[in-house]
């Protein structure tokens, strides 16, 4: 594993040429995706790094919407918009991504999972749009700050208990008493947090809205599985109070998934809609983990995967409408048909891959969540039924007044799409759908 870790730590050194980077970024996917022959639990252990199917499923995501994302940020390399400082700043928080995913020790993980948050940080504030990007970035810092602090004073105390904070190995409460389950609480707020859950997800929309393009694609493509990945390393520690405590996640998660839903109805900026909707699609996932059937983890991770890069995707093409019009409203960006008629059948795609329509792997996570969440308690049903339902509302309504009805009378030119565009809507839609032809090697995640 030592070799993928300071590899990308290279690219973080060399990164002179902006091609070269990307070059490098194709070789570690690569190489890494050829690592998966084998039939243990852990492989490519190395001081403290290893890989099992989780972890390899969410590096190899890594890789590739950071690749993505140095194809997409073209502009700041045309502009000279401090595109090596730029570049290293990519690098590096794949770098610490890659750590993240890779750490079997709970105290590495912690480290590398708050690292993560400075290279996205210096995104925002120095290559965001607009100059309230400063109150977004403090926004999202204070938030994971203050409830990552709990989970640092309860690893200490996993491991004064245990005396191990590796995985597999560490501590497992089996109590389920008042003070367990504060601990508890403790543990997983920080996740909770970045997921983010309703009520807590305040710092994302704005986030996203003051982010720049390649910050969008991070934060939907991969910083949001952070939350996903430390519940599931974490929730199996407390076993107990979890199986306690599930039905207040759940009962959250899907409330706050219908009434973000119809938030999603009434916005008008389309990276604030696409951004209401990664919380709406992480409440079902936060449902998976926190019930924690074998049913409920898979889907979870395969709708981590599919979201990651339909947003991404998404992300990417109000981006080219914005680099055109100098807009994100929906006002504005009326008509798109007219005057960007190739880029048509790309929105579709990517709007059907994100009310998971098949042949989408969001469609195959969401079945296998729905199945769970109902097996867990059939009353759930009509929250899932209503989330489902204004999913697909919220996202016709995207599609259609964006694409259809008279365009904007200020246009006077406009470039339907350039050939790096489509590759890169290529490369979104290609695996979001191929996946979906093997779906049984997306059955053994766990």
């Amino acid at each position: 594993m030592l070799k993928f870790i300071l590899g990308s730590l290279f690219l973080t050194l060399g990164c002179s040429s902006w091609f070269g980077v990307q070059v490098g970024m194709i070789i570690l996917f690569l190489f890494y995706l050829l690592c998966c022959k084998h039939d243990f639990y852990m492989s490519l252990l190395s001081y403290g790094f290893g890989s099992d199917w989780l972890s390899y499923v969410l590096i190899l995501l890594s890789f590739w919407i950071m690749l993505l994302v140095l194809m997409s940020s073209q502009a700041i390399l045309d502009k000279n918009n401090f595109n090596k400082i730029f570049v290293s700043t990519c690098c590096l928080l794949n770098f610490f991504l890659v750590m993240t995913f890779a750490s079997t020790d709970l105290l590495l993980f912690y480290v590398s999972f708050e690292a993560s948050l400075i290279p996205t940080l210096i995104l925002i504030l120095g290559w965001g749009y607009q100059p309230e990007r400063i109150g977004a970035g403090i926004y999202m810092l204070f938030y994971t700050l203050t409830a990552s602090l709990p989970l640092l004073v309860s690893l200490m105390v996993l491991y004064s208990y245990g005396g191990s904070l590796t995985m597999g190995l560490a501590y497992e409460v089996m109590n389920d008493s008042f003070i367990y389950k504060m601990w508890y609480l403790a543990s997983v707020f920080a996740f909770i947090v970045k997921l983010p859950m309703f009520m807590f997800h305040l710092w994302l929309p704005k986030a996203h809205v003051e982010a720049p393009v390649a910050g969008s694609m991070i934060l939907a493509g991969v910083l949001l599985k952070l939350g996903g990945y430390g519940l599931l390393r974490i929730i199996p520690l407390f076993s107990n109070v979890n199986n306690k405590l599930c039905w207040v996640w759940v009962s959250i998660s899907l409330v706050g998934g219908v009434l973000v839903s119809l938030m999603c109805l009434r916005q008008i900026d389309i990276k604030a809609l696409i951004a209401y909707s990664s919380v709406a699609h992480m409440g079902m996932v936060l449902c998976g983990v926190t019930i924690f059937n074998w049913w409920g983890v898979n889907g979870a991770v395969v709708v981590m995967v599919g979201h990651g890069l339909c947003s991404s995707g998404l992300f990417f093409m109000i981006n080219m409408v914005y680099e055109r019009l100098s807009s994100r409203s929906l006002l504005i960006n009326k008509g798109l048909l007219n005057i960007m008629p190739t880029m048509a059948m790309w929105w579709f795609l990517l709007c059907a891959g994100n009310m998971a329509a098949p042949p989408t792997l969001n469609l195959l996570g969401e079945i296998q969540l729905i199945i769970s969440i109902m097996n867990w308690s059939g009353i759930n049903m009509i929250g899932i039924g209503l989330l489902s339902f204004f999913s697909a509302a919220y996202t016709l309504y995207l599609f259609s007044i964006s694409q259809h009805g008279k365009y904007y009378n200020g246009m006077f030119s406009c470039c339907s799409g350039k050939v790096r565009e489509y590759l890169i809507l290529m490369l979104h839609w290609l695996p979001l759908n191929l996946m979906f032809m093997v779906g049984s090697m997306m059955l053994i995640v766990f």
